[in-house]
């Protein structure tokens, strides 16, 4: 094959491994009931794509390529850790014929049920959403790190170690009990909102982001097919898709980053407005907030302003002040640092950053976007300039670096 031909194909591998990787460890766990076994196998299966593909073609299915090449090197693992004995009703279970391997309409749901699984209450709290979030979505040990403020070499062993447990404790691959399901529900719908949030960050910088946070939204519907009962699926949801409504006009034709404050709201998506609007509506009708209710509750103010023309900050501080009672995360209180400096003053809203504790923001880009601009409105020209160059040395996309540094002036 010529080497525009190599290169094709490799993007091939890199489009399929993207879009089915949580798919197919999840289906390849459904049988096997061995999470590390089922990446590795997953892993082997990849590299063999390289070899082959490249010298062969692409498969005409390459996900049942995979799933079948997956299996065979999973029965390969079993065997040569001489295990087969215990391991026998897997390895029956793997050696059905192939027609009992393809892939069913039921077969995207298997990743919800990992999503579960990897909430179970044997393991690590700390570590439910970084497992579900490679185990489930494919993301690597550096992309969750950087998410959770870590080293890559720290987040890795982490998530080695949370899987080693949950092979070695038995723990079955399963939906819990009707009656378990709203134990694990907060871990699975934190998974969803950090696969999000990270889409939503890298989706100015390539196609990875924007399919995670697409595929973030679709594990959000699949769920309130599950529970359509749960007040939070529906805030989750309703959060997600007014962000994702905006979208479009986080860039401008160049390609610069606009910021919220400066977004037209005439490219806004409405038709995701109004879904979002719906979902709180029928969350709120619950009688019982959350914090993804509130979270939405702020972003719908926000969408307000297509209709109003201007942005009830108020209003959102008043969010926020709730929010911080039930999540008072790095988050929620530099989004109400910035809300307070709309609504009082930036005075007001600088007090409010300086409660929180420097260490914890050390590496927290927004904390130091925000104090720069709350600074340079007080006219604290040289405390401005440093806290813009905290923030332009933690920003990842090439466009808010540029926006930041033209800010800073």
């Amino acid at each position: 094959m010529s080497g525009s031909g190599q290169e094709s194909t490799h993007r091939t591998i890199e489009r399929v491994a993207r879009e089915s990787y949580g798919r197919l460890v999840a289906y390849l766990c459904s049988h096997t009931r061995d999470v590390a076994s089922a990446e590795d196998a997953l892993s082997n299966a990849l590299v063999a794509a390289l070899t082959t593909w490249p010298q062969d073609g692409v498969p005409q299915n390459p996900e049942a390529w995979l799933l079948t090449s997956a299996r065979h090197s999973f029965i390969d693992l079993v065997r040569h850790r001489r295990v087969a004995e215990a391991r026998e009703p897997t390895l029956l279970l793997l050696g059905e014929e192939p027609r009992a391997m393809t892939l069913s309409p039921e077969f995207p749901d298997e990743r919800l049920k990992l999503l579960f699984v990897c909430a179970h209450p044997t393991i690590d709290p700390a570590m439910h959403t970084p497992l579900m979030l490679q185990t489930v979505l494919g993301l690597d040990a550096a992309r969750i790190a950087h998410a959770f403020l870590v080293s890559p070499t720290t987040m890795g062993q982490r998530l080695v170690r949370a899987k080693m447990k949950i092979r070695d404790g038995g723990i079955q691959f399963e939906v819990p009990q009707e009656r378990e399901l709203p134990l694990r529900l907060d871990a699975v719908l934190e998974a969803i909102y950090a696969a999000f949030g990270i889409g939503w960050d890298e989706a100015g910088v390539d196609q990875r982001g924007r399919d995670l946070a697409e595929e973030a939204i679709w594990l959000a519907r699949v769920l309130l097919q599950l529970m359509p009962r749960e007040a939070e699926v529906r805030g989750l949801l309703a959060l997600m898709l007014h962000c994702e409504s905006r979208r479009p006009a986080r860039r401008g034709p160049d390609g610069r980053y606009v910021p919220l404050s400066e977004q037209d709201p005439q490219q806004w998506s409405l038709p995701l407005i109004e879904e979002a609007e719906r979902h709180l509506a029928e969350a709120s009708s619950r009688g019982c907030t959350g914090r993804f209710q509130l979270e939405a509750a702020i972003q719908s103010v926000h969408a307000e302003r297509a209709r109003s023309g201007r942005t009830e900050w108020v209003a959102i501080m008043l969010f926020y002040e709730q929010l911080i009672r039930i999540s008072p995360t790095l988050g929620t209180r530099t989004g109400y640092a910035a809300a307070v400096g709309e609504a009082n003053g930036p005075e007001a809203g600088r007090a409010a950053l300086d409660g929180i504790d420097l260490d914890a923001v050390s590496g927290y880009q927004p904390y130091w976007a925000v104090r720069a601009h709350l600074l340079q409105r007080l006219g604290k020209t040289s405390e401005a300039v440093d806290a813009f160059d905290r923030a332009i040395g933690l920003a990842e996309d090439p466009a808010v670096r540029q926006f930041l540094l033209q800010r800073r002036g």
